[in-house]
């Protein structure tokens, strides 16, 4: 038997193992212990993960990308498939090809087969649907067992990153668990102390846990829409009085996970059929460009780095002279805040609701532990503290300490490795 503890997120994955008693992730790529959840399929049969995936996007490698794997789980995407050049591959085989190469890589650096994993996964995959978020986390654990996992088990997020903030401290306290992740937003409230470390069972400990799905990948999309999409003809006007073109093809190019949807034949069809009847035809010429050469990714990623970068300093551009010359978009702060204002509301008020879920109110909690990529968001973080403001606020490890919390979890469930 050999332990893991796995965290396949929205943007991200790590893969924790036991060394010395104490969690270690896993080189995956190179010496990264992070890797992005990303796969490219080469046009000649070749598949790449991680960061060589997006690099050969990025230098035009003919291909297909695909990112925000995990988002299609719980939703009817898991059963679609997408077009690998004249085949068609199902999302399902799609996750099973990415975690099935963490695996592998992961085996390779430790020096022996991993049987046993605690999967990690959100307190909800999707908001307010039992059954699919029962489908998803099925989906999840058949996905493992095909790969090779003898025993699958799964730990919410927020308890896995909780279990890596409690090796921190040196006395007990109350604390609320802050993962901002890439696709949900997950929280906890958990009793926590050095005492309490070594218990066999901490479910007395968890006094509330609450999701909801909104993360990273969701600001990406509303801030496309705010100030990117409109470049291309998002609200744009019709000739005929009162309508405007058609908006499914922009909130598909927004969303990672339906990029790959504008890519179909027909869609390069139907746009060139709206273009006639558009009154700004022009802008549907730079739609039809991104779609033609399947840039969409692309545009993503710059909104995304843009989003990245408004983190540390009040403005950013996102160049376009890709698709027409001088085209440009500059994105400032205030645009940020005000095109994902109802996302970090709603992230807000879910702390809220994990409070009176455990009878708690805010001065009750001690500690803030915030991890996720998208805590570095400033109104976000904000918001997060607003919610409980005489909290101490500890920043973890933003991208690793849910893979370590799941590695100590498997440590706990299965005993050390043999």
């Amino acid at each position: 038997m050999s332990i893991c503890g796995l965290d396949f997120g929205t943007s991200n994955t790590t893969l924790g193992t036991i060394v010395s008693a104490a969690p270690v992730l896993a080189a995956l790529e190179e010496t990264h212990t992070t890797i992005p959840s990303a796969i490219f399929y080469e046009a000649d049969g070749g598949v790449r993960i991680g960061r060589r995936a997006v690099d050969a996007y990025v230098e035009g490698v003919p291909g297909r990308l695909l990112r925000s794997l995990k988002s299609v789980l719980g939703t009817s995407l898991i059963d679609e498939t997408t077009r690998l050049g004249r085949e068609r591959i199902s999302f399902r085989d799609v996750i099973a090809a990415y975690v099935g190469a963490i695996k592998r890589r992961a085996e390779q650096a430790s020096g022996r087969e991993l049987t046993h994993v605690v999967h990690g996964r959100p307190v909800h995959f999707v908001d307010n649907a039992p059954d699919a978020d029962r489908k998803a986390e099925d989906t999840l654990r058949k996905i493992a067992k095909d790969i090779g996992f003898e025993e699958v088990t799964f730990q919410f997020e927020p308890i896995a990153a909780a279990l890596d903030y409690e090796r921190q401290i040196g006395s007990e306290e109350l604390a609320l668990i802050a993962d901002i992740g890439g696709g949900t937003s997950d929280f906890s409230i958990v009793r926590l102390g050095p005492e309490r470390h070594g218990k066999a069972d901490r479910a007395s400990d968890i006094l509330a846990n609450d999701g909801v799905r909104i993360g990273g990948t969701d600001f990406d999309r509303q801030l496309s829409l705010g100030v990117v999409m409109p470049l291309f003809g998002f609200g744009s006007a019709m000739k005929r009085a009162g309508l405007d073109v058609p908006s499914s093809y922009f909130h598909d190019l927004a969303t990672w996970s339906s990029i790959n949807r504008m890519y179909e034949p027909r869609v390069l069809a139907d746009i060139r059929q709206v273009r006639q009847e558009a009154a700004e035809p022009e802008l549907l010429d730079r739609l039809m460009r991104v779609v033609d050469e399947q840039r969409g990714h692309t545009l993503a990623m710059e909104v995304e780095d843009a989003k990245i970068a408004l983190s540390e300093q009040r403005r950013s551009e996102i160049p376009l002279e890709w698709i027409s010359p001088g085209l440009s978009a500059s994105i400032a702060r205030p645009d940020l805040v005000s095109h994902t204002r109802q996302l970090s509301d709603r992230i807000a008020a879910r702390i809220k609701n994990c409070l009176a879920q455990a009878g708690l109110t805010p001065g009750a909690i001690d500690s803030v532990f915030l991890t996720g990529g998208s805590v570095k968001l400033a109104h976000v973080h904000k918001a997060i503290t607003k919610a409980v403001p005489s909290a101490r606020i500890v920043e973890g490890d933003i991208f690793g300490a849910v893979g370590k919390g799941l590695t100590l979890e498997a440590l706990r469930r299965y005993g050390s490795s043999s």
